[in-house]
């Protein structure tokens, strides 16, 4: 289970905290963007990272040589960030004007996957979330594709999850003001698929809409 601690424990809009599990997962595997904090020797730094969630584990990966990920393997303590932006809460004064969304900070420290089988397979996981059946069709990470990539992983112990969906909150003496109130809802669409410039005449157009459920184009 996710446990909470004084580093994790959700203090602004603590209403807003989800202790739910499933819903640490549903965000991250939604997201796919995790925003990655490091100390550096010249302070912080903030690095957006593709980022993805295999049972209790989250993965990122990247090339051996990079700067971010020679740090994170060390174990250094560390934060990802993920976020999704699900719409405007319009009230009817400026000030109660507020946003719904989904996010979660999670705590911990990485570790690197070093074996090669496992770190090929995690990588297809990473493939068949965002395109079902890729992994079984595309050429397989080449040994020398491997060792130039570094792949680490870090347990979901320790996370803050937050949620915002209220309704608009307006004041008693706002409330007969001719102002139209409501909520204005933001969707990210997925698709339609757009064929590469130099692809094989022939080749059908594969689905995964299973992958987006109701974000893929219509």
């Amino acid at each position: 289970m996710m446990s909470s601690t004084q580093r994790s424990k959700i203090r602004k809009s603590p209403k807003r905290a989800v202790f739910d599990e499933q819903k640490l997962f549903e965000i991250i595997d939604e997201s796919l963007l995790a925003h990655i904090a490091i100390i550096e020797e010249h302070g912080p730094i903030v690095i957006p990272m593709l980022a993805w969630r295999c049972d209790r584990h989250v993965y990122i990966h990247g090339a051996s040589n990079s700067r971010l990920l020679r740090e994170l393997k060390q174990g250094k303590p560390t934060c990802l960030t993920f976020s999704l932006f699900d719409g405007w809460v319009l009230a009817r004064s400026a000030f109660h004007h507020s946003a719904h969304y989904r996010s979660a900070v999670v705590f911990g420290e990485f570790a690197e996957v070093s074996d090669e089988q496992e770190k090929n397979q995690k990588m297809n996981h990473f493939i068949e979330q965002i395109a079902p059946g890729r992994s079984m069709q595309t050429r397989a990470g080449n040994r020398q594709e491997l060792a130039a990539t570094t792949l680490l992983k870090m347990p979901l112990n320790e996370a803050s999850v937050k949620i915002s969906n209220g309704e608009v909150n307006d004041e008693k003496a706002d409330m007969d003001r001719a102002v139209w109130a409501g909520y204005l809802p933001y969707q990210t669409k997925v698709g339609p698929l757009q064929p590469a410039a130099d692809l094989t005449d022939g080749i059908a157009t594969p689905d995964y809409s299973s992958a987006y459920l109701e974000r893929w184009y219509k």
